[in-house]
């Protein structure tokens, strides 16, 4: 079964070509992947109009681009996969209307997938994929969420943001500190060269008793010091920067931790894109290593949005018998589509 996946939920194109063979774990063929960074730098952060023409113009000629590499044909695709929310409304329909137009060219079955799926099973892509069950620590965009995974679709919310998330917590804080778009990358960077200790920062909700998260104050405690800094944030920018991410990190870790204490599970997945954050993997590591805990990753060029883990959760769902791609070509999007509406587990 070869599956097709295609991605387009917001600034990131991406096409991929996955092989599933019986019950053996889906291999990558091949993907390729158009960032919008550069273009909507410009703006300060994602514009949705810009980032749905941009789709239009990168998803066929990406497509051929994954054929061509792979030395496959659009005849031999069997499932055409897309993500079908949550994302831009823009964005997704163009995604979507692409791998239906295709689906019904070529008179194969498509399948719309969760976005945040996607990232959850992305790490089975890697050279050291995990096996379930595991507990996941989803930190993607708007959504940071602790789960335990028994399996495809099978999933209990032990934890999730009630307001900001720690992606946002890095884009605004760095947007107070005038670091650009994007900004969470930006923040990091400058945050190897301060001291994570210059500023006491808050950490919200770290002995709360529950695995929910809450980042909007740590953002507001940052726009406070940095006004108190006045004319010397400049100089201490990247201690600031530092405190910053030291924050997030140390309530992500401890979280996680305390999740694995709590199932009981010796198994830890980090997936989407603050789950590339150097500072977060050193401290997620050592902890783990310490508790006897296998911790996984996806490969650092899979933590952004990209299609090969459309493919990849498209396969999977089909192969634990959950899901069937379908020949109805009309479509809808869901750009609002909490994770939970999924199968989950009781």
């Amino acid at each position: 079964m070869l599956v097709l996946g295609i991605e387009s939920s917001c600034d990131e194109t991406g096409v991929a070509l996955v092989h599933a063979d019986g019950a053996a774990l889906p291999v990558l063929l091949g993907h390729a992947l158009h960032s919008q960074i550069e273009m909507h730098q410009a703006y300060g952060g994602v514009v949705p109009e810009l980032a749905s023409r941009d789709h239009i113009r990168r998803v066929l000629p990406l497509t051929e681009q994954v054929l061509a590499e792979t030395g496959r044909g659009l005849s031999e695709v069997d499932i055409v996969a897309y993500t079908r929310g949550p994302g831009l409304a823009g964005a997704l329909l163009v995604g979507a209307g692409v791998a239906c137009a295709l689906g019904a060219a070529l008179d194969r079955p498509v399948l719309g997938l969760h976005h945040l799926e996607g990232h959850l099973l992305s790490p089975f892509l890697s050279a050291d994929p995990p096996e379930f069950p595991f507990v996941a620590l989803l930190v993607s965009g708007g959504h940071t969420q602790l789960m335990q995974v028994d399996g495809v679709g099978r999933y209990t919310m032990l934890g999730e943001t009630i307001d900001d998330a720690a992606g946002e917590a890095f884009d605004k804080s760095a947007k107070l500190l005038g670091l650009g778009y994007p900004g969470g990358p930006a923040l990091a960077r400058l945050a190897e060269q301060g001291d994570a200790a210059a500023f006491k920062l808050p950490r919200p909700l770290l002995h709360s008793g529950n695995l929910d998260f809450s980042f909007a104050g740590l953002k507001t405690a940052v726009m406070t010091q940095a006004n108190k800094l006045g004319d010397q944030l400049e100089a201490r920018k990247a201690d600031l920067a530092a405190s910053t991410e030291a924050a997030i990190v140390e309530v992500l870790m401890k979280k996680s931790m305390t999740a694995l204490r709590q199932t009981g599970l010796r198994r830890l997945v980090v997936a989407g894109g603050v789950g590339a954050n150097r500072a977060l993997r050193g401290q997620l590591n050592a902890a783990c290593a310490k508790a006897g805990v296998r911790v996984h990753y996806p490969e650092l060029h899979l933590c952004t949005d990209n299609g090969a883990m459309i493919a990849m959760a498209g396969a999977m769902r089909l192969q634990s018998g959950i899901e069937q791609a379908n020949c109805a070509y009309a479509f809808d999007v869901k750009p609002r589509w909490p994770l939970d509406q999924l199968v989950l587990a009781t």
